[in-house]
């Protein structure tokens, strides 16, 4: 048990020759393509899936909110599941089951039936969600900020993609089944470079080659943020940023639509902020992990988004484009909590406890986003208030960050009766 015991006290393992390190690499960013595919895929059909399956209206607006609900109640399980399977085999059981989910969603006859698979699907993205931080914490301590960014753009460009292929497949197929249903197929590819080791500790209950996070802890202390005050601090910036990033993508065509553009120009708009935030996510986190102090990063991006949310309240048709580009800067604040994630932990366990903490809590928080600015843009009907919530947002996410900026570490913040009983 000495190898996984080393790994959990923050010491980075040799890579094995079984599991080289560009192997798990290509396993990030495999596993990173799918954390927003079956989001993005299920939201271009949204209309031909409820006419499908008898979804009524309100129904469809909990299928909006489901992505955050779920991502908050499965990635709040992880670290209890990396105390006891490999992260091999927690991600190949991740992706098996986003397939799983994905293929029998597309295959339901009914709503409710809808529902509950789309919730089995995005609970393996949840675990993903959590899980991947630690493993760059533990198998690429010197390059995070690189490989963080790499699969931050992974991520991003699965988002896109599905996006702008699934009407098209479903059109050319003549099936909207098909139009969600064939992004199983990416989850399955996903799960190939972890299905050696997978399958190698199914048998063990904690083996300790080169990927296991957590094994035989014994009676050592576990880390609980939620018992902290960075915890607490890193799951309000978390969430902060996630409400805001949620409620633009969900409402930014509409606001442009209403200050007098088509809707292809409009959606053309939208789609721009994710093209400008391809760079910027794939820079931010090495940016970040060479400043001493996140605080003027922090209040630089806070100032990108105050300064877009007042220009599309006050003249939206005067510069779109600048409005655009200075979203897509102010949303780096999403990989720059991906990085923090791995900066304010000295272990993969600490990284695994924070992140679920973080993750699942501000993920919570961030299915309010579309939802409060819906109820806000119909009983004003303008964007005024709306935008002037945002900005409020953006006040609590920059206090939230630079309560975390300057470098501590979650592991140190613990109260002694923190220690496992």
């Amino acid at each position: 048990m000495a190898p996984a015991r080393s790994v959990l006290q923050g010491s980075a393992p040799a890579p094995s020759p079984r599991r080289p390190v560009l192997l798990i690499l290509l396993g990030v960013v495999l596993v990173a393509l799918n954390l927003r595919a079956a989001v993005t895929s299920l939201g271009a059909l949204l209309a031909e899936v409820s006419a499908g399956v008898g979804m009524s209206g309100s129904l469809a607006g909990v299928v909006t909110m489901l992505p955050t609900l779920s991502f908050a109640a499965a990635g709040s399980v992880t670290p209890w599941l990396v105390r006891r399977l490999s992260p091999a085999r927690i991600l190949l059981l991740a992706m098996l089951l986003l397939a799983a989910g994905q293929v029998a969603r597309a295959l339901a006859g009914s709503a409710l039936l809808f529902l509950v698979c789309s919730a089995l699907a995005l609970s393996g993205i949840a675990v993903a969600n959590v899980l991947l931080p630690a493993l760059v914490k533990q198998h690429f301590p010197d390059r995070i900020g690189l490989v963080t960014g790499a699969y931050t753009m992974t991520m991003i460009f699965g988002t896109s993609a599905a996006a702008a292929a699934s009407v098209p497949v479903a059109q050319a197929t003549g099936s909207w089944r098909l139009g969600i249903g064939a992004w199983a197929v990416l989850a399955v590819v996903a799960a190939l470079p972890w299905l050696p080791a997978g399958i190698r500790r199914a048998g063990t209950r904690a083996s300790a080659g080169p990927l296991p996070l957590a094994g035989d802890t014994g009676r050592r202390a576990r880390v609980r943020p939620g018992r902290t005050r960075l915890g607490w601090a890193m799951a309000i910036f978390f969430g902060s940023q996630s409400l805001g990033a949620y409620a633009l993508m969900g409402w930014l065509a509409q606001l442009f639509r209403d200050a007098g553009f088509t809707p292809a120009t409009a959606g053309l708009l939208l789609a721009a902020v994710t093209a400008v935030g391809v760079p910027v996510a794939f820079l931010m986190p090495s940016l970040a992990i060479r400043l001493p102090d996140l605080r003027l990063l922090i209040a630089g991006l806070a100032t990108a988004s105050v300064a877009a949310y007042l220009g599309l309240a006050l003249a939206p048709a005067a510069a779109p484009m600048l409005w655009v580009l200075l979203v897509a800067v102010g949303q780096a604040t999403f990989p720059l909590a991906l990085t923090m994630l791995g900066l304010r932990a000295r272990t993969p366990e600490g990284t695994v406890a924070l992140s679920a903490f973080a993750q699942s809590t501000g993920y919570l928080v961030a299915g309010l986003g579309p939802l409060l600015v819906g109820v806000l843009y119909g009983s004003t009907g303008g964007w005024t208030v709306p935008l002037t919530l945002m900005i409020g947002v953006i006040g609590v996410q920059t206090l939230a960050g630079l309560a975390v900026a300057r470098p501590r570490y979650i592991e140190d913040s613990q109260p002694r009766k923190a220690s496992d009983r």
